[in-house]
């Protein structure tokens, strides 16, 4: 059965990386367009201004989960954290590179899972750790899969920024609900659930019906 497992989560995995690279290819994508969105901006930017409240820079260990391009890696580089950035997809990753150097920050980049931390070797302790949109597109077993890894690489008094669809059909995107997350992270707290503001062209935001909540949780002491 762990072998079975194992073979079909690689080929979950395989697969993603297909679609992902395929849309950078061809140039889409939309979770990076919310860069160039104000409202998203200014919320995630509260997002880490709130987390960084009572502390002295350098912050700590973050962690960007599915960084793509690099896009809030390097914005918490910026902000003071020692940032690593997590990523399966060969081209996001490239521009990832590309992106650091232009921007002259320390942030380290690191090729892998994110429902297999421990195997791209990039250690513990992160006390912030951001997923801006990774979980909400796996099914029940790589978000448990997610969920243990990033409590195995958590600091003790670690956060946890996560974005979520709601659970809806609809194409590209599964979605996820706060059982689901509660259910993959079930050594946290979720302290607040805001929404991010992100929207997408009219008719897209028709079709997907996005909803974006942020989710905060705390691990459990």
């Amino acid at each position: 059965m762990d072998s079975y497992r194992r073979r079909t989560s690689s080929l979950a995995r395989e697969e993603d990386a297909m679609h992902y690279q395929l849309a950078y290819s061809i140039g889409f994508h939309p979770w990076e367009d919310a860069a160039t969105d104000q409202p998203f901006v200014d919320k995630i930017t509260s997002l880490f201004a709130r987390e960084e409240t009572g502390r002295e820079r350098p912050f700590g260990p973050a962690l960007d989960l599915g960084t793509g391009s690099g896009i809030w890696a390097v914005e918490l580089a910026k902000r003071g954290w020692q940032v690593t950035g997590v990523e399966l997809v060969d081209k996001a990753l490239s521009r990832a590179r590309d992106r650091v150097a232009q921007e002259g920050v320390d942030v380290r980049l690191v090729h892998g899972d994110v429902t297999d931390l421990r195997a791209a070797g990039i250690g513990s302790g992160y006390r912030l750790i951001v997923d801006s949109g990774t979980f909400h597109d796996f099914d029940t077993e790589r978000q448990r899969a997610m969920g243990r890894e990033v409590t195995a690489v958590a600091a003790a008094d670690a956060t946890l920024l996560l974005i979520a669809w709601p659970r809806r059909r609809r194409p590209l995107i599964r979605g996820a609900d706060r059982s689901e997350i509660e259910q993959a992270f079930p050594d946290w707290t979720i302290t607040d659930v805001e929404p991010s503001h992100f929207t997408l062209p009219r008719l897209m935001e028709a079709v997907l019906r996005p909803d974006e909540q942020w989710y905060r949780l705390r691990r459990k002491h």
